[in-house]
């Protein structure tokens, strides 16, 4: 269940000096969280991006069996420390303290301090509370010295949560997970805002939902995400009542306890994947995306995936979707791992998981038969 570590490069480089400001010499721990298709992984990209980000880790939680986030996110020479796949809320403390714990051992393996920073982005099914009560004190119970070791050296700085102005109304009528991770939030981040019909005042729409937020327009000059990252103490103060009690409420819930199906999470929501090994064409790959997308009443809430097309191997194809929404494929300069085939993860409600996989098995080459041999 423990993640494993991502170097992108063969050889680490000289890392920054660790840039430990507050709270006893502790590694600042921000957590990145917001909805499926909040655009979580395109803030992620363009904050290490940022030369500033130099010396940062980056915890990835993916929803389902078969991981694709990590190798959507462009971190060049910067570590990747993926956790499980699955639902976070069953595996939150002790996979993101296992995580921690390996960033700090890495650094004393290397003799000196590996990283300045974490951020930690989130599947946009999880609920914040385990993630945020495995990292404050009085959360979630230490009961080993892994757990101390974490404690001492690292600290949650502070929450951004990524809100999609276009799905996001949407997304809190239907899920409280979308409602929570805007009420532990020390930052909303609005995204999409430049697809949206005209201005529109979501702080004042959103800020009944937590009252100590500071909203931000992604697409607004000046904006600065570095600004927001890996600065102060987390806190609960002025943020709406229920989050004490949301914490309070996690840490008494035993999510071990229960079995539990890493692709499923409750009412309904569930995750598969597709894989193949053969590349496609690409009209095939177009086509199965434009039908699965355009399909009226398919559950469908999030798409992403990675093709392997037949007329160029070696550039992987990223695809998204949003509900009924395909964004504009992307064909990337190289594969982020080793892994080359075609995969892609559904994410939704009551999918009609069997005739989505025949048309997936319609589409995909079928290897040659063998000449028949003359009776």
């Amino acid at each position: 269940m423990i993640g494993r570590l991502f170097k992108r490069r063969a050889r680490m480089p000289e890392a920054p000096e660790p840039e430990m400001d507050d709270v006893h010499g502790s590694v600042p721990v921000t957590l990145l969280t917001g909805f499926l298709g909040s655009g979580k992984t395109t803030l992620l990209n363009a904050l290490l991006a940022d030369p500033r980000m130099a010396g940062t880790a980056v915890i990835v939680n993916e929803f389902g069996t078969v991981a694709i986030d990590h190798g959507l996110v462009s971190t060049g020479a910067e570590t990747v420390l993926r956790t499980t796949t699955g639902c976070i809320c069953c595996t939150a403390t002790s996979d993101i303290r296992q995580s921690l714990h390996d960033l700090h051992e890495a650094g004393i393996d290397a003799g000196k301090p590996a990283i300045s920073r974490v951020v930690i982005e989130t599947t946009g099914l999880a609920d914040p509370a385990p993630v945020i009560n495995s990292l404050i004190a009085g959360g979630a119970p230490v009961t080993s010295l892994r757990d101390q070791v974490v404690a001492r050296h690292f600290r949650l700085a502070g929450v951004i949560t990524a809100f999609d102005v276009i799905n996001g109304r949407a997304s809190l009528d239907s899920f409280l997970e979308g409602w929570k991770q805007l009420a532990f939030a020390d930052h909303v981040v609005l995204t999409k805002t430049d697809m949206a019909d005209g201005p529109h005042d979501w702080a004042a729409e959103l800020a009944p939902l937590n009252p100590a937020a500071r909203f931000h327009d992604s697409h607004k000059a000046g904006f600065d995400l570095h600004a927001l990252v890996g600065a102060g103490s987390y806190s609960t103060a002025g943020k709406a009542e229920d989050v004490p009690g949301w914490l309070a409420m996690e840490a008494l819930v035993r999510h071990g306890d229960h079995a539990h199906d890493p692709s499923r999470h409750g009412d309904g929501i569930g995750a598969f994947s597709l894989a193949h090994d053969v590349p496609l064409r690409p009209e095939a790959a177009e086509t199965f995306l434009r039908i699965v997308t355009s399909t009226i009443g398919s559950g469908l809430l999030r798409l992403k995936g990675l093709f392997c097309l037949a007329d160029d191997p070696e550039r992987p194809l990223a695809a998204h979707a949003v509900q009924n929404r395909l964004y504009p494929l992307q064909r990337l300069d190289a594969w982020p791992d080793g892994d080359r085939r075609s995969r892609v993860v559904l994410i939704g409600r009551d999918m009609p998981e069997k005739p989505i996989r025949d048309l997936f098995a319609v589409l995909v080459p079928r290897p040659a038969r063998p000449p028949r041999r003359p009776a």
